[in-house]
Order: structure tokens, then sequence, then C-alpha cells
């Protein structure tokens, strides 16, 4: 098996020992995204909204340095810190989104890097 680093600098740096994404075969795993502008390197302001509409543009910037865009993406999990945030995040997520929609999981957790509001990773097919 052969896997790929992708990074870029339109995205926010890895926090620790991972890759911002990773491509293997015709797949590109990409790690979780938070809110955080990478020219800033600060979290934006604006709550839950402004830090989903980042993230997509964090994970539009990943996509991209391996090939892919939003179109490609087959599977997203969502991470909240507070459920109540969902349906804010559920009018962001369909926005950029087109049918067929990518599966997807959205769970409620306790706590999230750099106490931010949301997270949110995918997985794309290339080709």
């Amino acid at each position: 098996m052969i896997k790929e680093a992708i990074s870029t600098s339109n995205a926010p740096e890895a926090l620790g020992p991972y890759s911002q994404g990773v491509k293997t075969g015709n797949f590109l795993f990409l790690s979780g995204q938070i809110g955080i502008d990478p020219a800033t390197k600060k979290l934006v302001e604006g709550g839950v909204q402004a830090q989903a509409e980042q993230i997509f543009k964090n994970i539009s910037a990943v996509l991209a340095e391996g090939g892919a865009t939003l179109d490609n993406v087959v599977k997203a999990t969502v991470f909240l810190k507070d459920m109540g945030d969902f349906k804010k995040v559920n009018e962001i997520y369909a926005q950029k989104f087109q049918k067929p929609y990518p599966a997807r999981s959205a769970v409620a957790v306790r706590e999230l890097p750099l106490s931010v509001d949301i997270e949110i990773e995918v997985i794309a097919v290339l080709g």
C-alpha cells in the first residue's frame, strides 16, 4: 500500500503528529478540520456557523491539494460540542454538498481541540 501525505498552507497546520490528508489508491482521507483561519492561525469568530463555514473552506483546500472537490466526498463525520447546534450546521452542510449527499454521521462530544464548537472529517473518492 502506498500512502501519500497531503498538505497545503491554505488550511491550518496539523496540531499534532498527523497529516492534513492521506491519499491511498483512489481514496483521500482528511483529518478533522476545525474553524481555524490559516492566514491568521486563529479561530474564526461568530460561533458554530462561522466555524462551519471556515471548516468547509479548509476541507476544500485540502481536497484541492489532493486532486478532489467536495463533489468527491462520500463520507463525512461531524463532531459537535452541542447537539443543539445540529440544525444550524445542517443548513450550512446542505449548501456545501449536492445530491447524492455523502453518507454522514453526526455525534455530540464532550470536548474538541482548542475548545471549538465543531470539527468535520471527510473521505473522498478520486476519479
